[in-house]
């Protein structure tokens, strides 16, 4: 069985599981150690099944329990050079990667990929195993081609749907900060997504949107407008819906 696990996404944290059989690596760890290990419990995660936690960038809300949970369960970082250097996580075991370079952990084959953000070096993440593939890819102000193309071949897209363009334009954010999220180095707005969807349908994708603001976006407005744009049902597009809201997605060969 091959699963992905969402344990918390948006601004106040990320934190994603992706399981195949006993084997798990952790994408981003932005909550702490006691939650994730609780949340784990409660999606039926074996903590013993944790091989390593592959962080995406260097913002609080990706690497706030990465030292933690990597001391913890006695795991390495696997980070590129750049976003370790910008991270403060302490003493850890700290694997370096290459952007676009492929390295595996036990029976999964994983690229990071470059994304458009304000931080170091950020990356999305591209997992195969056993002939399925996941894609998670959030904190990006617009697709690269590298994610974009892995978003055609994923089984599993978790996909950053950050903000609504009129509630960010309307909202309470101060100009600067506004321009620099609906920037190329800022997030993915709900119908740049859509769009990035439509331009990669593929028939039995599971898509879940990632990453939504809780003062720019809301669950049924960014459902809706992947489900309008794409013409895909809203109960093939999932979120998470409230706060320590989780999610299992599981992909049967």
């Amino acid at each position: 069985m091959f699963e992905v696990h969402v344990l918390a996404s948006g601004s106040d944290g990320n934190c994603t599981v992706i399981q195949l059989d006993d084997e798990a690596i952790m994408i981003d760890a932005g909550i702490s150690c006691k939650r994730i290990m609780g949340l784990m419990e409660k999606e039926g995660i074996d903590q013993r099944s944790l091989k390593a936690l592959l962080v995406t960038h260097e913002h609080v809300d990706h690497i706030s329990g990465a030292g933690p949970v990597s001391r913890k369960f006695d795991i390495p970082v696997f980070c590129n050079r750049a976003t370790f250097e910008c991270s403060d996580i302490g003493s850890v075991k700290h694997e370096e990667i290459k952007t676009m370079g492929s390295f595996c952990i036990g029976s999964m084959n994983i690229t990071p990929l470059p994304t458009s953000h304000n931080a170091a070096e950020p990356n999305a993440f591209f997992v195969e195993a056993d002939d399925k593939k996941a894609l998670v890819a959030t904190d990006t102000g617009k697709l690269t081609f590298q994610v974009e193309h892995a978003l055609k071949q994923a089984d599993v897209a978790v996909i950053e749907s950050n903000y609504d363009k009129k509630m960010l334009a309307e909202g309470p954010y101060p100009l600067y900060l506004k321009r620099l999220i609906a920037s190329d180095i800022g997030h993915l707005s709900n119908i740049d997504c859509a769009e990035a969807l439509k331009r990669t349908m593929r028939d039995n994708r599971q898509i879940f949107l990632a990453h939504l603001s809780k003062t720019n976006n809301a669950p049924d407005i960014a459902r809706e407008t992947a489900a309008e744009m794409t013409g895909l049902k809203r109960l093939f597009i999932d979120c998470l819906e409230f706060p320590g809201d989780t999610r299992t997605i599981k992909v049967r060969g």
